[in-house]
């Protein structure tokens, strides 16, 4: 009897552990969404507004309707995925903090090719948190003000022989002075410096491409320059004189869908970061919030959502390299 009753009591564990197992299985089962990627004149992403809560598996199956694109998420470690045409690849994802997730297209894929974005809202409870403004708002900077260098250097500023003079420099070496100012305004300050009233203005020219680069290092600038041929070639240029592969399409270019923008609102050729009446006039803080918030209609994209405020810091670094030589 007792035999029997052990034995019976032995089934019922197991059918409870059975139904607990596939309770558990429903409950987080969710369905898994087909994400179609289109060129952006053909509509981009669809759907282009996912939702999930914090903790939830979202599982989605990609494809492409026309030519290969690439997947990923902005200010994320998940590595891209390649979006085939007419091939169906899965991937699963999960979030642990709430918020807006931004994805994107990794591939060029066409001259609207930055607009190929979505979003992921994760929902859960959110606990406050301090924003601190990027430094061009805290610093009042009008991003979209013209501006020219008045002064400009006879030949290119070289780090190497700035060097020569880095112990001179250390008042104007800190990172916040650095990315505060523009390189023409530090050379101003310079200039006007009692103490280095006998060095040339190209030597000076010189120290501020030293200053510039002691503000870096050649690993953030080697990544910097990936993100650069990734991101921004296609447009400004592998050199940076603008004259990327899409740079004239971008002179008279429609809005997506067919529509021409609106009066100030048109696409302009690309920025040409070799030239030094623009470059030499604006401060790190000025180029980061224009790669934050991008072009407003000009075509460049709002990079904010998309890199990391040490990758937005890094590519800064990167531009300058148009200007100056750096240490070999």
């Amino acid at each position: 009897m007792r035999e029997t009753l052990a034995r019976i009591f032995a089934i019922i564990l197991m059918l409870g552990g059975s139904v607990s197992i596939g309770l558990s299985w429903w409950l987080g089962k969710v369905d898994t969404i087909t994400l179609h990627a289109r060129m952006p004149e053909a509509g981009g992403w669809t759907p282009a507004d996912l939702t999930v809560a914090v903790g939830q598996h979202l599982r989605l199956r990609l494809t492409s309707d026309d030519v290969m694109h690439g997947f990923a998420i902005g200010q994320s470690d998940q590595p891209a995925v390649d979006v085939k045409p007419g091939v169906m690849t899965d991937l699963t994802l999960s979030f642990d903090q709430p918020g807006t997730y931004t994805f994107y297209c990794t591939r060029w894929c066409g001259v609207n090719h930055w607009r190929m974005r979505g979003t992921i809202t994760v929902t859960g409870e959110t606990t406050e948190q301090q924003v601190i403004p990027p430094l061009y708002a805290q610093l009042g900077l009008d991003i979209d003000a013209p501006r020219e260098a008045q002064a400009i250097p006879v030949e290119k500023p070289s780090a190497q022989r700035g060097a020569d003079l880095a112990l001179i420099l250390s008042a104007y070496q800190s990172e916040s002075y650095y990315r505060s100012n523009s390189p023409e305004q530090v050379w101003q300050k310079m200039r006007n410096d009692p103490d280095l009233e006998s060095y040339s203005d190209q030597q000076l020219w010189d120290a501020v491409a030293f200053i510039w680069q002691s503000n870096t290092t050649p690993e953030t600038l080697s990544g910097a320059r990936k993100l650069y041929a990734q991101n921004c070639a296609a447009c400004h240029g592998e050199s940076g004189d603008g004259d990327g592969v899409f740079a004239k399409e971008l002179e008279s270019l429609p809005m997506a869908g067919g529509h021409e923008q609106p009066f100030g609102k048109e696409t302009v050729s690309p920025v040409d970061f070799t030239d030094p009446l623009l470059l030499l006039s604006a401060s790190p803080a000025l180029l980061q919030g224009k790669i934050l918030r991008g072009g407003m209609g000009t075509g460049m994209p709002m990079w904010g959502v998309i890199l990391t405020e040490g990758q937005t810091w890094a590519m800064v670094s990167y531009l300058y390299t148009f200007q100056f030589e750096e240490v070999r």
